[in-house]
């Protein structure tokens, strides 16, 4: 992990709980929405309106596909994640959320 981002996410990053294989951490990171160029937010179904937008997570903590994250409430399924490296070092991790449903 570099210094620059270590000190970005300590003074700027989000409390995120991040649940993989029985064990829970939490980190700092940085979560949002992914913008599209429709901003259509929550879906019509049957059930009521979903919201299907995706959330990036870039943060120290590895992330892997079927991981959860929890930020304010929200509760997150990872779609994927991979590390990005600046050089050999690595410098954090990016990944792809969507919400995860009730019943999961």
């Amino acid at each position: 992990m570099t210094r620059w981002v270590e000190r970005i996410l300590a003074r700027y990053g989000q409390e995120v709980t991040v649940e993989r294989e029985g064990r829970t951490e939490t980190v700092r990171a940085f979560l949002q929405p992914v913008r599209e160029r429709r901003e259509l937010g929550a879906e019509p179904s049957a059930a009521g309106r979903l919201d299907g937008r995706l959330w990036l997570y870039l943060g120290r903590a590895a992330l892997e596909e079927g991981d959860l994250a929890a930020w304010e409430g929200r509760r997150f399924r990872v779609r994927s994640g991979r590390p990005l490296y600046i050089g050999a070092r690595l410098s954090h991790w990016r990944a792809v959320l969507e919400r995860a449903r009730e019943a999961e």
